[in-house]
C-alpha cells in the first residue's frame, strides 16, 4: 500500500526546529540522490577527459550530451501522469517513478564506467547521453516529490535542506571522485558512484508518497492529451508576463554556467594538482555552496524573492570577476581558496534562493510538468550555448578575458529582473484559486 502522507496544512514547529521536520529530512536526502550525477556530467567527466588529452574543443563540445536536461518536459508528462503497472499500486505514483529512474541512471554509470575515452570516445558519449536522460528524468519526478512534499511554511528551509544535500551529492561526485581517481582507474570510481544511487532509492523507499491531486482516468487519447500535457503549458501562459519570466529564467545564471564549464580545464592548465583541485575546488568549494544555500533560503524567506535574486545575482558578477584576478597571478593556492570559496558560496545562495523562486511558480496539478519546463529552461544556456565555452577559450587564448566576458554575461539576467518586477504576476498561485478559474486562457505576455 502507499505509505500515508504528512498532510501539508499540517502546522510545523518554529524556528530552526524546522529542520527536523521529516518532509525538511526527506527532500535532504532527495537533494543527495539529484545532484549526484552533476560532476559525473561535468567537471568530474571533465578531469578524466583532460587526464587522457582529450582536446579543450572535445571537452567543451561534452557539455552538450548533457542536453536530455533541456528536452525533459517534452516526457514530464508521462512521468507526471502515466501510472506505472504494480509499482504506482503499490507505492504511488511519485515513488514508482522514482525508483525507475534511479534504477536506469544506476546501469548508465555503470555503462560509463566500462568505457575507455582514449581508445573509443564514442562509446563514452553514448554511456553519458544515457546518464543525462536517467539523470534529467530522476529530476523531474524528485522535483515534484519536493514541491508537493512541502507547504508553504517549509518552503524556505526545505528548498535549503534540498540544495545542501545537492551539494553534498555533488561533494561525493566532485572531490570524493578525484580523491578516488589517485589511487584507483577512473572506470572504477564511475562504478562507485554507480552504487551511491542506492542512497536516493532507500529515501524512496522510506519517504511518504506526497499529496497531489488525484489523476483523471481517460479513455479517450485525445483527452489525455489534452490534460496530461497541452494543459500545464496553457495553465502557466495564464501568468501575466509569462515571457518576461521564461526569458529570465533563461538567462540569469547564463555567466555562471561558462565559468564553471571550463573552471576545471582552467585549474589544470594553470598548474593546480587533482588533489589541490579536490580539496579547494570541490571540497572547500561545496562546502561554501552549503553555507551559501542556507543563506540563499533565509534571505528568500526574510527579503522576499526578488530582492533577494538581485543580490545574488550582483554577487555572483563580483564572484566571476574575482576570476580574472585568479588567472593573471602565479600559482597561489590561498588565492585558489578565497576566489573559488566566494564563488561557491554565492552561487549556493543564488541556487538555493533561485530554485525556491521556481517552485513558487508551479501550479497544483501540474508539478512535475510546470517545474521541468522551468528547470529546463534554467538550464537551457548550459546545454545549448555552453558547448561553444571550449572553443570561445581556445579561439580568445586568454583565460583573463574569458572569464571578464562570463561576467559580462550575467548582467541580461539581472535586467530581465527588473523587466520581470514591472511586468509578471510571479505570486504563488494556490490550488483554490486554479479551481476558480474558467479555463486555461493565455494572458499577454
Amino acid at each position: 500500500m502507499t505509505a500515508p502522507s504528512i498532510p501539508p496544512s499540517a502546522a510545523p514547529a518554529a524556528g530552526w526546529t524546522l529542520w527536523l521536520d521529516r518532509r525538511v529530512l526527506t527532500v535532504l536526502f532527495l537533494g543527495f540522490a539529484s545532484g549526484l550525477p552533476y560532476f559525473l556530467l561535468f567537471s568530474t567527466l571533465s578531469a578524466w577527459l583532460t587526464e587522457v588529452h582529450v582536446s579543450r574543443t572535445a571537452i567543451g563540445l561534452f557539455a552538450m550530451v548533457r542536453s536530455p536536461f533541456i528536452f525533459k518536459p517534452l516526457w514530464a508528462p508521462l512521468i507526471d501522469r502515466l501510472p506505472l503497472p504494480w509499482l504506482t499500486q503499490c507505492l504511488g505514483q511519485r515513488r514508482g517513478w522514482a525508483l525507475v529512474t534511479q534504477a536506469a541512471l544506476m546501469l548508465a554509470l555503470l555503462a560509463m564506467a566500462s568505457s575507455d575515452p582514449a581508445t573509443n570516445l564514442y562509446w563514452l558519449a553514448v554511456a553519458t547521453i544515457a546518464t543525462a536522460f536517467a539523470s534529467a528524468s530522476q529530476d523531474i519526478v524528485l522535483d515534484a516529490m519536493r514541491v508537493e512534499l512541502l507547504p508553504d511554511t517549509l518552503m524556505g528551509p526545505g528548498t535549503s535542506a534540498y540544495m545542501i544535500g545537492y551539494r553534498l551529492g555533488m561533494i561525493v561526485a566532485g572531490a570524493g571522485a578525484l580523491y578516488l581517481a589517485t589511487v584507483v582507474s577512473w572506470p572504477t570510481v564511475y562504478a562507485i558512484m554507480a552504487a551511491l544511487v542506492a542512497v536516493g532509492m532507500v529515501t524512496v523507499l522510506i519517504a511518504a508518497e506526497p499529496t497531489h491531486p488525484p489523476i483523471m482516468q481517460h479513455h479517450d487519447f485525445k483527452a489525455w492529451v489534452r490534460d496530461a500535457v497541452i494543459a500545464p503549458f496553457t495553465r502557466f501562459a495564464t501568468r501575466r508576463g509569462w515571457l518576461a519570466i521564461v526569458v529570465f529564467v533563461a538567462v540569469y545564471k547564463i555567466g555562471d554556467v561558462f565559468v564553471n564549464v571550463m573552471a576545471t580545464n582552467f585549474y589544470l592548465s594553470d598548474g593546480y594538482s587533482k588533489l589541490e583541485i579536490a580539496t579547494v575546488s570541490k571540497l572547500l568549494g561545496l562546502a561554501c555552496a552549503i553555507g551559501g544555500a542556507i543563506c540563499g533560503g533565509q534571505l528568500a524567506s526574510r527579503l522576499g524573492h526578488m530582492r533577494s535574486l538581485l543580490l545574488c545575482g550582483c554577487l555572483m558578477v563580483g564572484t566571476n570577476l574575482m576570476y580574472v584576478v585568479l588567472a593573471t597571478q602565479p600559482h597561489n593556492i590561498i588565492l585558489l581558496a578565497v576566489v573559488v570559496g566566494l564563488e561557491f558560496f554565492a552561487g549556493g545562495m543564488s541556487s538555493a534562493a533561485f530554485t525556491s523562486f521556481l517552485s513558487r511558480l508551479c501550479d497544483a496539478g501540474f508539478t512535475a510538468t510546470q517545474y521541468a519546463l522551468l528547470s529546463s529552461l534554467a538550464t537551457l544556456p548550459l546545454d545549448m550555448l555552453a558547448g561553444s565555452s571550449g572553443i570561445l577559450a581556445d579561439r580568445l587564448d586568454s583565460w583573463p578575458l574569458y572569464f571578464t566576458i562570463c561576467a559580462a554575461m550575467g548582467i541580461p539576467g539581472l535586467l530581465m529582473l527588473g523587466l520581470m518586477c514591472r511586468l509578471a504576476d510571479i505570486r504563488h498561485r494556490p490550488a483554490a484559486e486554479e479551481a476558480d478559474q474558467e479555463g486555461p486562457r493565455p494572458m499577454p505576455a
